[in-house]
């Protein structure tokens, strides 16, 4: 009998040093995570640089939301991750002052260029 409380005892301070061990890993990489996300909102680079940059046409609805925007560029090319748009879309600036429209972007804007060129407007109407 003895014995199996000394087993029981190691077996249970086994378990509770490994679970320990696991929760310290997740709170890191948990973390990492974060930190990388959230330096990427302010630095995240344009998708090509200015020679390399090719022009492309997109049109924003009135009703698209910031994770629809992000989703067209995402799919055009514009953008690396949709989310991480809809996060610089929401601290940006310009938030308010985005228009639907035709807009011509460039794969060397960055997000705020982008926003800047949907606040400012164009010409077109949007299409019915």
């Amino acid at each position: 009998m003895k014995t199996a409380n000394i087993i029981g005892s190691v077996c249970g301070a086994i378990f509770r040093v490994v679970a320990i061990v696991a929760v310290i890993y997740l709170i890191c990489r948990g973390a990492e995570i974060c930190y990388d996300y959230g330096y990427r909102i302010f630095t995240e680079p344009a998708m090509a640089s200015e020679e390399n940059g090719r022009p492309v046409t997109v049109t924003v609805g009135s009703d698209m939301s910031a994770l629809e925007i992000g989703k067209l560029f995402e799919s055009r090319g514009l953008v690396r991750d949709a989310k991480l748009f809809v996060l610089q879309y929401y601290l940006s600036e310009y938030r308010e002052d985005v228009k639907p429209g035709v807009f011509e972007l460039n794969t060397s804007m960055t997000a705020e260029d982008m926003m800047k060129a949907m606040a400012q407007g164009n010409d077109e109407e949007e299409p019915e």
